[in-house]
């Protein structure tokens, strides 16, 4: 199975985030690290994006089904 390579326009625009909280949460362990593509160049894997996403949605709705 091929895993697409997503490049930081791509990755801001999927997360809904911003390249300082990208960065700022990478630093944190809690977003996927980049994978380095040459000297100055990174990209994040698809598959790892689209996990992260789907455990916020859980969390979010996780929290959501506690506070109730």
């Amino acid at each position: 199975m091929a895993n697409a390579i997503l490049r930081l326009p791509l990755v801001k625009a999927r997360t809904g985030l911003s390249r300082s909280t990208i960065y700022l949460r990478i630093a944190e362990d809690s977003f996927p690290k980049p994978v380095s593509l040459g000297d100055r160049a990174v990209g994040w894997l698809e598959s790892e994006i689209e996990q992260w996403l789907a455990s916020r949605v859980e969390a979010s709705r996780g929290a959501v089904g506690r506070a109730a």
